[in-house]
This record gives structure tokens, C-alpha cells and sequence, in this order.
């Protein structure tokens, strides 16, 4: 099974990592991106740009409204992810607590990938990304 670890900080957490030692995160997160790859879990993994160079497109209007960041109320922004082939998703969040990236601000929501199988395979769209993924090589 696939689950996504959204890794997830507050404003004040982000600020706080400003002020770190930019090698001493890089060496902290790839131990644990090598702990990953050596036991053959992880799938990907991505960081994000700046919230405030983002936009969010907004369906609640026609045309939708396009904001550009940064954007207001935030309590916490989706800083990067990590999709990992795992048995369960308590292995899934056995891995999550191994994150260097701890404390306060700091968070780790984990959700499933679902498949192309839980889908109805009789429908016109789904024979066709069903084909282009097995063209890809992802099935």
C-alpha cells in the first residue's frame, strides 16, 4: 500500500527552521531519506516552494478566482511529502516518527494513495488512465 506523509509546519515553526543550519538540516532529513531508500519504502519525495510564491484557485466562484500567496489565516502550510510503499499504515507511521523534523509547529499527516483498482473499471476514463499507466510503466 502507498500512504503520503504531508509534512506540515506552522508559520513560526518555518521561522524557526530559517535560522537553522541549512547543512544540518540537509544531512538530518537525508539520513532519513537513505534509511528509506536502503529499506526499499520509499517511492517519493518533494519538497515545496515558498507559500508565498504559490496561488489557490478558488471553485467557489465562475470563473474560479485565482489568489496568489501568501495566503491569509495560515496555521499551517503543506511543506513537502513523501509517498512511501509500505505494508500498513502503522509502518506508515512508524516512519513518520522517525522524521528529523520535530517540535513545536512540526506535523506529519499521513493518508493512503488510493489505487486505479478501487475505481469501476468499466468506466471509459478509467480503461484510459488505466492504459497510459501501464504504457508509463506504472502499473
Amino acid at each position: 500500500m502507498k500512504y503520503m506523509l504531508i509534512m506540515r509546519a506552522t508559520d513560526e515553526a518555518f521561522a524557526k527552521l530559517a535560522g537553522a543550519d541549512f547543512d544540518e538540516v540537509l544531512s538530518a532529513v537525508g539520513r532519513y531519506n537513505d534509511e528509506m531508500i536502503r529499506a526499499g519504502v520509499l517511492v517519493a519525495a518533494e519538497g515545496l516552494d515558498s507559500a508565498a510564491d504559490g496561488v489557490v484557485v478558488d471553485y467557489a466562484t465562475e470563473p474560479p478566482l485565482v489568489t496568489d500567496g501568501p495566503y491569509g489565516e495560515t496555521k499551517e502550510l503543506f511543506g513537502g511529502f513523501y509517498i512511501l510503499n509500505v505494508a500498513s499504515k502503522e509502518e506508515a507511521v512508524e516512519w513518520a516518527r522517525r522524521s528529523p523534523m520535530t517540535g513545536a509547529g512540526f506535523k506529519t499527516e499521513i493518508r493512503r494513495v488510493t489505487t486505479i483498482d478501487e475505481f469501476p473499471q468499466d468506466n471509459e476514463w478509467v480503461r484510459k488512465e488505466r492504459a497510459w499507466r501501464e504504457a508509463t510503466g506504472q502499473l
